[in-house]
């Protein structure tokens, strides 16, 4: 793998880290601004909503830019929206702050899954996603804590800025090691042409199965903690430890999907959601059992976001491995992330328990290997772009 992918995973570690800071200093943040902790969950939901419909739009934008200096300015605009952040004297700030870095992300992760793509070719295609990908699993692993424990000892601002300045490391990093060149292989690409590619069934297809995918695993993630302290019966002081271990199987998951995404993809996908929708049966009906919580719950870590290498393979062969069907797979993802944790949230308003999150999962993981089924058999659909030039033909599945 050439040194820029890791690089790559490095920024994408950093961004997820501020994406999901939020939720792990809520308590300081909400005191810091003078507002209560509902408002600081509006924050969360603003940085998605900037993601789902901000990013595509700024990736639009800029369509026929060459990769180094697109990933080089949104780098520069999610600074900018950190540090707004770390400075930020009220809640109105801070909120703006979200909008302009979750903007920036969503376009940040398609350019790089697409540049990751050009510089391997489509025989590696799903292991350079993976390690991009990884950046994800590792901010929940180590971002978040290690930005709990910053706000703890230097407070919240220390810890916004803590994440500013890993941002900034990495925008060097990006200037100094990838690859000037990198550009898409179809240079004389049209934002008529690009959009052509969503005529295609198949893209959407694959865009529900990520959608589902992404709402089963975070409708179970997002009351892990409540279900192992109240339903399994585990001491509060434990819940970090347990999510640190749901955290550790994403990242085992992610870099064992990723060695098999392109030669697998639909096998990886299948099994994948086999899997995560059994576990997710099994943690509901046993969850009150310590041991299989846990052994439900690395199942789950290790089958539920951890299929995300297999799933941009599979979107970059119905559709093409450009910056704008990559942002706009990363828009579905956060469309799954707001929507499964909030049907669990329905569910437990409605009285139906802690486990019923989990059932919640377990039913958009059924629909998720449902959506696969009409493709199980078919021979890879064509795609509906026009005609791609030789040299990126050549790199097509």
């Amino acid at each position: 793998m050439p040194l820029a992918i890791y690089l790559l995973g490095l920024t994408t570690f950093a961004m997820t880290s501020s994406e999901f800071m939020v939720a792990g200093i809520l308590p300081e943040l909400a005191g810091g601004l003078g507002v209560s902790v509902p408002a600081i969950g509006y924050l969360v939901s603003a940085f998605a909503a900037a993601m789902v419909i901000g990013g595509p739009l700024l990736t639009l934008g800029l369509l026929r830019a060459r990769h180094k200096p697109v990933l080089l300015l949104l780098t520069g605009v999610f600074l900018v929206g950190q540090t707004l952040g770390a400075v930020a004297p009220d809640y109105a700030v801070m909120l703006a702050s979200r909008v302009i870095a979750g903007v920036a992300e969503s376009a940040f992760f398609g350019v790089a899954v697409a540049l990751a793509a050009s510089l391997v070719g489509p025989a590696l295609r799903g292991r350079a996603a993976s390690l991009v990908f990884g950046g994800i699993m590792l901010g929940s692993v180590v971002g978040v804590p290690a930005t709990m424990v910053i706000s703890q000892h230097v407070g919240w601002r220390g810890a916004f800025w803590a994440v500013a300045a890993l941002t900034a490391l990495a925008g060097v990093a990006i200037l100094a090691f990838v690859p000037s060149a990198a550009r898409p292989a179809d240079v004389g690409v049209t934002v008529r042409a690009e959009l052509a590619a969503f005529r295609n069934p198949h893209l959407w297809a694959s865009y529900a199965t990520t959608a589902l995918l992404i709402g089963a695993a975070f409708s179970a993630f997002s009351y892990l903690a409540a279900v192992f302290t109240w339903v399994s019966g585990f001491d509060g002081a434990v819940a970090p430890a347990l999510m640190f271990g749901y955290g550790a199987a994403t990242v085992v998951g992610n870099a064992v999907v990723g060695r098999f995404a392109d030669r697998h993809t639909m096998a990886v996908l299948t099994a994948g959601l086999v899997a995560l929708t059994v576990l997710l049966v099994v943690f509901a009906l046993f969850a009150q059992v310590p041991w299989v919580a846990v052994a439900a719950m690395v199942g789950v870590g290790l089958s539920g976001v951890s299929l995300l290498p297999a799933v941009s393979a599979r979107t970059m062969r119905v559709g093409n491995d450009r910056p704008l069907v990559a942002t706009v797979a990363t828009a579905t993802a956060n469309v799954g992330i707001v929507v499964g944790p909030s049907l669990g949230a329905i569910t437990i308003g409605a009285g139906l328990g802690l486990t019923s999150p989990l059932w919640v999962g377990a039913a958009l993981a059924a629909l998720g290997l449902l959506s696969l089924a009409p493709y199980l058999r078919a021979p890879a659909p064509a795609r509906t772009h026009p005609a791609p030039t030789p040299d990126h033909a050549a790199r097509c599945p």
